[in-house]
């Protein structure tokens, strides 16, 4: 402290913990925690992000639906400016009518988690425990990070994917010790390990990939760019939307060259006598061996072997990341490295098998005793009805219209009111064009939102809602070995409200206060979540300080980490097939799905099998000859504190990675303003040329604002304009945001 008004305080966030400045109201610097070893440089953009211009500074309501409901002018329309009580009155008369009119389905309550690492002011859980105390609301099924493998794996392997993700993965420490080969499919990228659910306070991947060099490990990054591993790693390019072709010639090889592990496929799979004959070409003609996927991958038919007889030889560690089943049929490379895993017959043993995220999110790869965390009840949705979370524009633009989803023939719904809490839809959703028609098609959008951004722009009623720094709050992952008192470092910028304080308001106007506060303040509920934390944690053997003593001594690291938790499902079912069986109708890894081979999915039938995409390099035209994939940011999470990154000179637009092949007879340099460009859309950007990404892909990073109106360029740089917004299959429904083509042209 330097002044009778600053002050310094820790608090936490999803990319991490980090020291705040304070002078009177202002955020005026921010660093990293000490104990971070690898912190992000995300912090440092802090200050300006929650003073920024862009921030939302009074309740504000789109004035031609105020006069007329017109929906039309949702991204191009002013807004009023209106008291608190006169805009909570307004909303809360309009969702009265809408539930009363047309029932509690014609709501649709959006919100995607990422919003505050504090526990009691999660969005999410906020937006949930409202619409469930006035009658429920149509809700979503999965996140665009994972939706398409949380519809797939329990068909495989009986679990639900979060949970075979963090409770049966081996622990960075496993693999240091005992993996010898660790393949890579879509790489780790430490950069994408920056952020995770709750909070991540050590960042730990890069350190733990140091220490896998001085073993001496085989690290290889198999994918269409060198940096999605670190510096180090063997670089093994394979091209986007082609590697479930590369694990099936993997596959043909172990069979053919007779190391499969035929006695684990028999004691610990069903299936293998289905898949093997198409594995072979014994039902298409086509064997699928390395000489016929080379041309699909790019990897030469020696590479392939080589690398097939390595894993067959050592303890092999295959991870498939997350990005890989975001893409059209992003289900079968999921599924068949599963098969491939199972052939080798490491499932089950330490530094062996597969792993799914592996530096997707920050947590994965630690082991911590489960003590669990803070959740506020969100009560129960008596509305039935489930989308997936990356189908909302099929659902505004088609209501009535049927669609199928992992077995199930379903309907949906007709919504006449988005309530939007906690996210930006026109961040990660695809094709946003056509998400910008179906926005208009909803009588009313209320938002919650601290800033200007796309979606509060398509909003007709918007609540300026704090930030993570304006409110106290507790911050606890359960990946994380950390526990922080959030305070409230600044009072609330202009006139911004907790979204509590919001729905409070709201459920009051509506009859159903004290059904939504149950007679609890903010401060009361956090009072009463951390009692019910401290005693679990209590019973688990773990000491946590009261909340007073918290408070006051603002953070504090349990005593729940280990060196190695044991993997109960998979190590017990590797011992005991028989007597621990997984919770899939064979009890064993379904190589072959009767359940989903019964639904009949062309687009997902009942074994892994090569589909290709729609776009990518092997449909490639004259008119959108690249690939382009939309990796995660490194200079922010997701879309958040982009508004101040925008104004740093030189950032914005975004950058595009491009190779020195493809940039050259573009005329295309280093620096060079650039368009980038398909029949959905076209979008401003920096050229970076390298030689570290695939001749034929470009890449093009999420997280831009997206500033376009309809059939103009968007100027900062948003892929999602460029995206195809289509299914993965009927199975997932997921995203396929890593399935498109573009062009790229110079700007002059």
């Amino acid at each position: 402290m330097d002044g009778s008004t600053r002050q310094t305080r820790v608090t936490s966030s999803h990319w991490g913990a980090f020291e705040v400045d304070t002078e009177g109201d202002r955020i005026v610097a921010a660093r990293p925690f000490a104990p971070d070893p690898h912190p992000p440089a995300i912090p440092a953009i802090l200050p300006a992000a929650v003073h920024h211009r862009s921030r939302v500074a009074r309740p504000a309501i789109r004035r031609a639906w105020l006069a007329t409901r017109d929906r039309s002018g949702r991204g191009d329309g002013d807004y009023v400016d209106l008291p608190w009580d006169e805009a909570l009155d307004i909303a809360a008369a309009e969702i009265d009518r809408v539930r009363k009119t047309h029932g509690n389905g014609a709501i649709y309550g959006g919100s995607y988690g990422w919003a505050s690492a504090g526990r009691f002011h999660h969005a999410q859980g906020q937006i949930h425990r409202f619409l469930n105390t006035i009658g429920g609301y149509v809700a979503s099924f999965g996140s665009y990070s994972t939706g398409c493998a949380q519809s797939i794996m329990p068909h495989v392997f009986g679990e639900n994917f979060l949970t075979l993700t963090y409770e049966t993965q081996d622990s960075y420490a496993t693999i240091a010790d005992h993996t010898e080969t660790l393949v890579m499919f879509g790489g780790i990228n430490p950069k994408n390990s920056q952020v995770s659910m709750g909070g991540i306070t050590e960042h730990a991947t890069a350190g733990w990939f140091d220490r896998f060099a001085e073993k001496g490990m085989v690290r290889i990054n198999i994918g269409p760019q060198r940096g999605d591993a670190p510096e180090g790693c063997e670089w093994l390019p394979c091209r986007p939307g082609s590697d479930t072709a590369l694990m099936l010639a993997l596959a043909y090889t172990l069979e053919a060259e007779g190391l499969a592990d035929h006695a684990f496929l028999a004691s610990h799979c069903t299936g293998w006598d289905r898949f093997r004959p198409y594995l072979m070409g014994e039902t298409d003609g086509q064997p699928k061996s390395p000489d016929w996927a080379a041309p699909l991958t790019g990897v030469g038919p020696d590479k392939v072997r080589a690398l097939a007889r390595r894993m067959a030889t050592t303890r092999t560690l295959i991870t498939v990341a997350w990005s890989l089943q975001r893409q059209e049929h992003g289900e079968q490379p999921y599924w068949m490295s599963a098969v491939l895993a199972a052939m080798l017959g490491q499932i089950g043993l330490p530094g062996g098998g597969v792993g799914y995220g592996y530096g997707a999110i920050g947590g994965i790869g630690k082991d911590f005793r489960p003590i669990g965390g803070m959740t506020l009840p969100q009560g129960r949705n008596a509305v039935p009805d489930v989308i997936p979370v990356a189908r909302v524009a099929d659902m505004l633009l088609h209501p009535g219209q049927p669609y199928d989803f992992n077995g199930e023939r379903r309907t949906y719904p007709d919504i006449r009111l988005v309530y939007w809490a906690g996210g930006n839809p026109f961040h990660h959703h695809q094709d946003l064009s056509r998400l910008h028609d179906a926005w208009t098609r909803p009588e009313t959008v209320i938002v919650h939102e601290p800033w200007w951004t796309a979606t509060a722009q398509r909003a007709d009623i918007v609540f300026p809602a704090t930030t993570p720094y304006e409110r106290e709050d507790i911050g606890r992952s359960p990946l994380d070995d950390y526990l922080f008192h959030m305070p409230a470092l600044i009072p609330p910028v202009g006139e911004a409200r907790d979204d509590y304080a919001i729905f409070a308001g709201l459920a009051g106007r509506m009859g159903l206060g004290p059904a939504f506060t149950e007679g609890r303040s903010a401060a009361d509920w956090i009072d009463h979540l951390y009692a019910g934390f401290r005693d679990r944690a209590g019973a688990a053997g773990v000491a946590v300080p009261t909340l007073d003593e918290l408070r006051a001594r603002n953070w504090v690291k349990l005593d729940i980490a280990a060196e190695e938790q044991p993997k109960p499902i998979l190590r017990r079912f590797r011992a005991d097939p028989e007597g621990a069986p997984l919770r899939t109708p064979s009890g064993r890894i379904e190589i072959f799905s009767e359940t989903i081979d019964g639904f009949g999915y062309d687009d997902c039938p009942g074994h892994p099998v090569w589909l290709p995409p729609a776009e990518w390099q092997g449909a490639a035209t004259a008119e959108a000859p690249l690939h382009l994939v939309s990796p995660q940011p490194g200079d922010k999470l997701h879309s958040q504190l982009e508004a101040a990154l925008a104004d740093v000179e030189g950032a914005r637009p975004e950058t595009v990675l491009i190779h020195e092949e493809d940039a050259k007879p573009r005329g295309i340099a280093t620096g060079d303003l650039v368009r980038v460009f398909n029949r959905r859309g076209s979008v401003r950007a920096r050229a970076r040329v390298t030689s570290d990404i695939l001749p034929g892909v470009v890449a093009l990073p999420t997280g831009a604002w997206f500033g376009a109106g309809r059939g103009n360029m968007d100027p900062n740089g948003n892929p999602n304009v460029l995206t195809r917004d289509v299914g993965t299959s009927r199975l997932g429904q997921g995203t396929s945001a890593h399935s498109a083509l573009v062009e790229v042209a110079r700007l002059d």
